[in-house]
């Protein structure tokens, strides 16, 4: 049986609500799985937001994106896109180009090293997020998904 998160954090009195035990439950979890997905990516000099940024591109086809989408689709929000897109670039992973048409924005594209790196990561990184929800099984995932979902609605 699945500890409680009062156990686990050994809180000896309740919490003030179940909206603060959720939101502390989800924090808990969420630093959980941010630390395992972090350890995976570590040996391959990736974080979590630069595989996101590289997954995003993938994701945009061969024309890239401009680097505001791309902060814009971000899983977790960083507050420098343009920091992250350069140590990608230093790298050889992705390359910016200035639009012609409006010189203000740069968009950005994936490289065939980027491509090669999440290619190898993808089934790592499946069989990890497999291993995490483990004690799920399909219908208690299809349900959580719905409640996140919804959750997120709510904050807007």
């Amino acid at each position: 049986m699945a500890r409680s998160l009062r156990e686990e954090i050994q809180q000896s009195r309740p919490f003030a609500s179940r909206a603060t035990e959720v939101a502390l439950g989800l924090l808990r979890t969420n630093d959980l799985f941010a630390a395992a997905t972090a350890a995976l990516l570590r040996p391959h000099g990736l974080t979590q937001s630069s595989y996101n940024v590289l997954r995003i591109l993938r994701g945009a086809g061969d024309e890239g994106l401009p680097c505001a989408q791309i902060g814009q689709r971000m899983v977790s929000r960083v507050p420098d896109v343009t920091r992250l897109v350069d140590r990608l670039v230093e790298r050889g992973l992705v390359d910016r180009q200035r639009s012609e048409s409006d010189r203000r924005v740069v968009w950005i594209r994936l490289l065939p090293a980027g491509r090669e790196l999440l290619a190898g990561l993808d089934q790592p990184i499946e069989d990890l997020n497999r291993r995490l929800c483990s004690g799920l099984d399909d219908g208690q995932l299809a349900g959580l998904i719905g409640l996140l979902d919804t959750l997120r609605a709510g904050v807007g």
